[in-house]
């Protein structure tokens, strides 16, 4: 008899050299990451309107002279918000908003940036892998969505609103936060062989099912609290676990058409919020349970998923309950982006033992 020594597909690495790339890749996470909070300042301080055009390249300067600057106040007088909200407001005022919106477009062009030059690189060098190109081209064209997708929601408040859609808001986020699961997903899948091992899967079907259901319930409540941001719907009903005192908000369906409750009435979009984050606790606690029964990544990062959504949900009463301080939002909304991390981190790990 004679024994015969075979390597597999499944054996085979992905990639080679993966480790500068993950430590990219990780970087440019944390830069959304950061896109994000900022994003958020730049909600919370009324700044995402002070910057009245989109110039994808020429903006990326901001004003260098004192004419320069009065033509950019001159622009934002223009608009509904300054002229129902902000009258009267003085060029150093409107400098601080201004700033705000600058900072949030350019860390948007440096994540650009961050990303396509050390692609090109890596690519070049063979440390990303063909069959992985076409992921990482995906994650490129998504920035240039969002950095639309964000012009989008601007123009949405330059005419007839003081703000922008909500709708529009709860979209750019939810994307925002899409390519920050990506680049996660990427990161962790560049080491994966080519090929899974069906047994250990088939183990594994009901915890990569129920973290599947975690991950989707996250996205969604990242969306149901980018309505309540582009409502100021956090603004209303700061008691807990009652809403002044009932189940309900008032007249829950007072607009019309009925469809457009669910975007724009304040009540019943916090509420809508609310019950989202009850189902999203339920879920989390269920998963952290099943994964006990897991080893390795799988338990753990189970087991983290469950307190990290425990302490998403205190954050979120307490920023309700004190009526949306600036820290405490921000907190909350990072917070729900370091949630959605640990839900892919732990769905990688339940389907790919």
């Amino acid at each position: 008899m004679s024994a015969t020594l075979s390597v597999t597909p499944s054996a085979a690495p992905a990639s080679t050299g993966s480790g500068p790339v993950k430590l990219w890749l990780g970087f440019v996470a944390f830069l959304v990451f950061a896109m994000v909070i900022v994003g958020g300042a730049t909600r919370l301080t009324d700044s995402g309107l002070s910057i009245t055009e989109w110039q994808p390249l020429l903006g990326a300067l901001p004003p260098l002279t004192d004419a320069a600057w009065h033509d950019a106040f001159e622009k934002y007088r223009q608009i509904p918000q300054y002229k129902l909200v902000n009258q009267g407001m003085s060029l150093e005022a409107f400098k601080v908003i201004f700033w705000w919106e600058w900072a949030h477009r350019f860390l948007g062009r440096f994540i650009g940036v961050a990303f396509l030059v050390p692609f090109l690189v890596f690519a070049a060098t063979g440390r990303i892998a063909r069959r992985q190109v076409p992921r990482f081209v995906t994650l490129f064209a998504l920035g240039g969505l969002q950095g639309a997708v964000g012009w989008w929601m601007v123009a949405s408040g330059l005419v007839d609103r003081v703000d922008v859609a909500p709708y529009r808001l709860a979209t750019h986020l939810t994307l925002a936060c899409f390519i920050f699961a990506m680049l996660v997903w990427t990161a962790l899948s560049l080491d994966e062989p080519v090929s899974k091992t069906p047994a250990a899967a088939r183990r594994r079907r009901g915890l990569a099912v129920g973290a599947t259901v975690v991950t989707v319930a996250v996205f969604v409540q990242i969306f149901l609290g980018g309505l309540v941001a582009g409502n100021d719907a956090g603004l209303v009903y700061n008691t807990w676990p009652s809403m002044n005192g009932s189940f309900l908000p008032d007249a829950p369906l007072a607009l019309q058409p009925a469809w457009r409750n669910l975007f724009e009435n304040h009540g019943l979009v916090q509420f809508v919020h609310r019950i989202g984050a009850y189902t999203l606790f339920a879920l989390a606690l269920v998963q952290a349970g099943l994964a006990m029964r897991a080893g390795g990544a799988a338990r753990a990062s189970g087991l983290l998923l469950g307190l990290a959504v425990t302490a998403q949900a205190a954050v979120g009463i307490l920023t309700l309950v004190m009526v949306v301080p600036l820290g405490l939002a921000l907190v909350h909304q990072g917070l729900a982006v370091v949630v959605l991390g640990i839900a892919v981190a732990h769905l990688k790990a339940a389907r790919h033992p």
